[in-house]
């Protein structure tokens, strides 16, 4: 089952040979395609180890890994335009929590998911390291009952852990 050039009309940024990189937050880089496989749920994971923003308050670079976890609906995610949303957190000011809620929300949006998990985790600052996590199941569907599920299991990683979301 081949793609065919209207299963990727928004698809912009794969193959073009001058990247333009962001210098500020900008979710108008996301793009997406259709997702062929409708009929069956499956998981979709991104993981980005190099994630970078700015604390608001001192302006000093956080360094940390970004987990997403999703089960598409209608559309995927394109990954080069995940990267380059990705890097425009890099000059963003905002703390690990609000990172990771403004990502789950600015891709809820553009994918209308079945499920979605954001994972953080950030390296250690002043001794301490944090891992915020968010998640969203679209209602109606049995991906709501996995909201508390999952939420609840998170709970579940060891101190220091540097695991992926609890399955």
């Amino acid at each position: 089952m081949s793609r065919t050039k209207n299963d990727l009309k928004g698809v912009t940024r794969l193959g073009n040979k001058k990247t333009v990189y962001a210098d500020r937050y900008d979710p108008s880089v996301l793009e997406t395609f259709v997702n062929k496989h409708r009929d069956t749920d499956y998981w979709v994971t991104f993981t980005c180890p190099e994630f970078t923003s700015l604390c608001p308050v001192t302006g000093q670079p956080d360094f940390g890994t970004i987990t997403i976890q999703y089960v598409p609906d209608r559309k995927m995610l394109e990954s080069k335009s995940l990267k380059l949303y990705l890097f425009s957190f890099r000059n963003h000011g905002d703390f690990h929590e609000d990172c990771v809620n403004v990502i789950l929300k600015d891709l809820r949006a553009l994918l209308a998911p079945k499920y979605m998990e954001v994972l953080g985790q950030f390296k250690p600052r002043g001794g301490i390291a944090i891992e915020p996590y968010v998640n969203y199941g679209k209602p109606g569907t049995p991906f709501a009952a996995l909201v508390e599920k999952r939420f609840a299991a998170h709970s579940g990683l060891r101190a220091g852990s540097r695991a992926t979301p609890i399955d």
